[in-house]
């Protein structure tokens, strides 16, 4: 799978009164920290990897996945490969990632409020340290599918009254320990 996503910083008001004004469908609102880890066999961040244990807070549960990002396969987004699983227990997975030598990088925590339109995701996240930002994503199962969505996601940022030339590639992660 791929996920074709663009990022831009924005103030959230606007954003949700476009979305209500397209009748976008609300996913609802969660919380996330996401623990990201450096490789004892490479360096991710010169590999343009991430590998993460996100704990997802909704509804008063909390759930636990494990994701693999590999690198940026376009210079014009995020997109890239993406492989993620549910966890019974981020505890127990953290614990499993540190012996076998995986040491936690940095934590990222959001709120986000997430919207379906056009096939794809809105998300206005408020990142701890770093403020608002909105993603407009697309997952794709083929790289054939890649540049369609592009455009697809360009295209609904735009009528969000939001300027794709924006864009910011670095993740949530790389911005906010270029901040430290």
């Amino acid at each position: 799978m791929y996920e074709v996503e663009l990022k831009v910083p924005a103030d959230h008001g606007k954003v949700k009164e476009r979305l209500l004004d397209a009748e976008a469908d609300p996913l609802g609102t969660i919380r996330q920290v996401d623990t990201y880890y450096n490789a004892p066999h490479r360096d991710f961040a010169a590999t343009d990897e991430a590998l993460r244990i996100r704990r997802e807070h909704a509804h008063g549960e909390v759930t636990a996945k494990i994701t693999y990002k590999g690198p940026k396969v376009d210079g014009a987004s995020k997109t890239r490969e993406e492989h993620e699983t549910s966890v019974g227990d981020g505890e127990t997975a953290d614990a499993i990632f540190r012996g076998l030598g995986f040491e936690p990088a940095a934590t990222v925590e959001k709120q986000r409020h997430r919207y379906a339109l056009r096939n794809s995701t809105v998300t206005l996240d408020d990142v701890t340290d770093l403020g608002e930002f909105v993603e407009v994503e697309r997952a794709v199962e083929t790289d054939a599918e890649i540049e369609a969505a592009r455009e697809s996601v360009t295209s609904l940022l735009s009528d969000l009254g939001l300027d794709p030339a924006d864009s910011i590639r670095t993740s949530y992660l790389g911005l906010l320990l270029e901040n430290n």
